[in-house]
């Protein structure tokens, strides 16, 4: 592996950050983007130096390198400077200059109106000029900025059709092919299905996901006015289908395998390709090795499903070869077993391997991998002190802090909630670590933000509880419980089993029909607690989500939770809310009431 020669360079590109030009650096991003390779302290180290050097660049050519690696790293204040000084040059920049920005901004989720519009009038200047991958980039990063450019985007989907009739590169067509379908039209070239077709069986599973995608979107969006045209496209996803499959059995190599299916997602892989691709993994799973296996442990959990046999295959594999296996893949091998809550043989021996494997390097971990590590172990009910130590002093939380700001808002805010979670599960499962509850302001605010609805299947679940209890007011609806849990019903029972109302009430019920008014029940902290000998009771009703998607097989979240609760003193019942829907849309009131009874 590469990876030790990559951490040595980026130790003297550490040590020699003062001396780096925005030139050098860009090329090091480059370079290191090209080979999956991230490390914190040189983002750290780079956004500090380049917005030292924010000022020195006055050229176009030095502004937009500084700009493409910069914006992205940069908080608010940063990133207006950059904004400023990109809206004074504009059009000054070159073809590639204006790409390389818009391409940045869509990056930043920049919502700078003026600069949106300046950019986008230099580029109709400069659309000629453009290649066909170049003009697939443009339309995405216009699209993703949402600029308001309608002749644009018609000049665009013109070019982009040239390109497409010309184009025999099966990648270049797939890409235009997506894009193109992205853009607001109401009619399909006739000629786009053909060249599709031509080029299915030099694709690979990549492309034939993009070609899936538009195609579907083609399908579902024109068949009310273009029935013809549907019929072609439908028939074309037909041979798509059959070309995607005919790969996966005849693949006989699992690298190339899961490099050709490292971005493909979605609903056509989950309802044409799931099965056949699990099939195609069990066929190879003698190739799994040490190199692969943190690679496949991850592609199998974003599957959702849950495959036995290749488990225990990543478990045999990591514990023969724990040693060569990179300090940081410990954390995307283990992921799978802690999200679909299963223990293969020798489960214990595999988590202390992979942390014992992970221990000497604790501190030079990303912070924000070391949070999802934690978190993924928390799953597990699994917490090695040392690791929890770390996660939550004071030195690695303002480090965290630091590279938060660099990240992307959807991972910033996925990383803020997963340290609000192993806070919560550290504070409950192990109270003698003495780790402090910080995030209290942090879930106010999530419950701020909230929109808690309740729909008519649980409007009718809460007037049969209602019933069955004595009353509304034996029962809450949408109830927060301490450390914020969120929990559909609530009751409490004396020490015979009887329920008993709640007085003061904080949640105002649901009306008869169920119209409202409602609200979740905030505030928690005066709650009345049971009697003596008596219980509080909440009922969960679990969704498809808290499920492995091939299996009933409850997940790890969904287990982790009903731990907690379980820790707080509730007693908790976890009903699979299609079993209790067929009962409640049952037309016989006998039948309704039935299953909340038993």
């Amino acid at each position: 592996s590469y990876r030790p020669l990559l951490e040595k360079c980026n130790a003297i590109f550490l040590q020699s950050i003062k001396g780096l030009d925005a030139d050098n650096i860009s090329i090091i991003l480059g370079v290191y983007q090209s080979l999956h390779f991230n490390n914190c302290d040189f983002r750290l180290a780079v956004k500090w130096r380049l917005t030292e050097l924010i000022n020195t660049q006055t050229d176009p050519t030095g502004f937009v390198r500084l700009f493409a690696v910069l914006g992205p790293l940069s908080g608010t204040v940063v990133r207006k400077r950059l904004e400023s000084a990109a809206l004074l040059m504009v059009e000054e920049f070159s073809p590639s200059q204006t790409l390389a920005i818009i391409e940045t901004m869509a990056e930043m989720e920049c919502r700078n109106p003026q600069l949106i519009q300046q950019v986008a009038s230099t580029l109709s200047k400069h659309l000629d000029m453009y290649k066909p991958l170049d003009a697939a980039k443009t339309t995405q990063a216009l699209l993703t900025l949402h600029c308001q450019k309608p002749e644009l985007y018609a000049e665009l989907r013109q070019m982009l059709i040239r390109y497409l009739h010309v184009s025999v590169v099966p990648y270049e067509i797939s890409m235009l092919t997506r894009v193109l379908s992205q853009l607001p039209s109401p009619r399909t070239d006739h000629l786009i299905p053909a060249r599709i077709d031509d080029v299915l069986p030099q694709c690979n599973l990549s492309d034939l996901n993009a070609f899936a995608i538009a195609i579907t979107k083609w399908v579902r969006n024109g068949s009310s006015y273009q029935p013809s045209t549907a019929a072609v496209h439908v028939k074309l996803l037909q041979k798509l289908n059959m070309c995607g499959l005919e790969r996966l059995q005849k693949a006989n190599d699992l690298d190339l395998l899961l490099e050709e299916l490292k971005y493909v997602g979605g609903e056509w892989f989950e309802e044409v390709l799931a099965e056949e691709t699990m099939a195609s993994f069990e066929r190879l799973k003698g190739q799994i090795t040490w190199s692969n296996v943190a690679e496949l442990a991850l592609f199998l959990t974003k599957t959702n499903c849950l495959h036995i046999g290749l488990l225990d295959q990543i478990a045999s594999v990591t514990l023969q070869h724990i040693n060569k296996i990179h300090f940081s893949a410990t954390y995307a091998i283990l992921l799978p077993f802690n999200v679909f809550n299963y223990d293969p043989p020798q489960a214990e021996d595999l988590f202390e391997s992979c942390v014992q494997r992970s221990r000497p390097h604790f501190n030079t971990f990303d912070p924000h991998l070391l949070v999802l590590f934690g978190y993924s172990l928390a799953l597990a009910s699994y917490f090695p002190e040392d690791l929890i130590k770390t996660i939550f002093s004071v030195n690695f939380l303002a480090k965290l802090d630091s590279q938060l700001d660099t990240l992307s808002d959807v991972l910033n805010m996925r990383i803020r909630l997963r340290l609000m979670e192993l806070n919560r599960a550290v504070c409950l499962e192990c109270p003698e670590f003495q780790t402090t509850w910080f995030h209290d302001r942090y879930c106010q605010q999530l419950l701020n933000k909230g929109n808690v609805s309740i729909g008519p299947v649980q409007q009718q679940i809460h007037e049969i509880l209602g019933q069955l209890l004595g009353g509304s007011n034996y029962v809450k609806a949408a109830v927060f419980t301490p450390y914020y849990y969120f929990t559909d019903f609530e009751c409490v029972l004396d020490k015979h089993r009887k329920p008993i109302p709640y007085v003061a009430q904080n949640t105002v019920f649901l009306s008869k029909n169920g119209s409202g008014p409602w609200r979740p029940d905030k505030e928690f902290h005066e709650e009345k607690y049971p009697p003596l000998g008596g219980e509080r009771v909440v009922i969960e009703f679990l969704n498809a989500k808290a499920f492995c998607k091939n299996s009933h097989h409850i997940k790890g979240e969904a287990a982790m939770k009903k731990r907690h609760l379980e820790i707080l003193g509730y007693r908790v019942i976890q009903v699979y809310f299609v079993v209790l829907r067929q009962y409640i849309i049952d037309d016989t009131e006998t039948q309704k009431s039935k299953y909340p009874k038993d």
